[in-house]
């Protein structure tokens, strides 16, 4: 029981951090915070995601790019030019090691806006001690708590969380599910209730609408992402910066339906 709830608090709070943090802050700025509560949500997010932490700058470049160029060959991670997931993960990590080291070069329109902390983005995240102490610290608890040898199946997804948690949304969340509003992407919610990966699956709803800080826009819909940032800006934690949310229907197409109906 120990490892499953190891387990499932470990998946939940890798997935908040970097839809919270890494999505919403550093790619879209939908909310502001202080310089120290800043450091302190970029700490926390280092310390949860461990030996999977993700460089907030080169993150927050490639969802850019992503929205930019969604679903076309520019796009850095979409599934309709891949063969299967693990060939779409690996390009776009050849990618995020470019912008991580600083060797890439992407359009000044992406650059910018984002959280740099040189001691925990390069000095920690690239250290193999440190990997390697995030290593031993999920193995170690698996062998004080491990009940049974399939429980250590499991193990490998403590070390590659936060890329296996994008190759989640990246393939489902443009292939499979359904669509509340038209696009010239792919993009498709593929959860009703978006409690596995913390809102980040409502992708539909999210490229129509790129600054609602909730990504859920029907009624049985629920981004817990946006739950917990509606608490933290009631105890004036963050300021949510943006006033667009995502509205279903649309206005124009409410207006269309009705005026349809009535003329009916």
């Amino acid at each position: 029981m120990a490892v499953l709830i190891f387990f499932v608090s470990h998946w939940l709070l890798c997935v908040f951090f970097q839809s919270f943090f890494q999505h919403r802050y550093a790619a879209h700025r939908m909310y502001t915070m202080g310089p120290k509560t800043e450091r302190v949500m970029h700490l926390l997010t280092y310390l949860v995601q461990g030996s999977s932490y993700l460089s907030p700058k080169a993150y927050a470049i490639l969802h850019r790019e992503h929205h930019a160029f969604s679903d076309t060959e520019k796009d850095p991670h979409s599934p309709h030019f891949f063969k299967d997931v693990a060939r779409m993960m690996w390009h776009t990590k050849a990618r995020y090691d470019d912008y991580a080291a600083g060797r890439g070069q992407p359009e000044a329109r992406f650059l910018g806006g984002y959280p740099e902390w040189p001691l925990v983005d390069t000095t920690l995240r690239t250290s193999w001690f440190a990997t390697l102490g995030w290593v031993a610290f999920y193995s170690a608890f698996y062998v004080m708590f491990a009940t049974s040898p399939w429980q250590f199946l499991l193990l490998p997804l403590h070390f590659l969380m936060g890329p296996v948690h994008g190759a989640i949304v990246n393939w489902c969340g443009h292939k499979y599910g359904y669509r509340n509003f038209d696009s010239t992407d792919k993009s498709r919610n593929s959860l009703p209730m978006d409690f596995l990966c913390m809102g980040e699956l409502f992708q539909n709803n999210h490229h129509k609408y790129g600054s609602s800080p909730n990504f859920a826009a029907r009624k049985f819909e629920l981004d817990p992402t946006w739950q917990v940032m509606r608490v933290l800006a009631l105890l004036r934690i963050i300021h949510i910066a943006t006033p667009q949310r995502a509205v279903w229907p649309e206005a124009r197409e409410a207006a269309r339906t009705g005026g349809a109906a009535r003329a009916a």
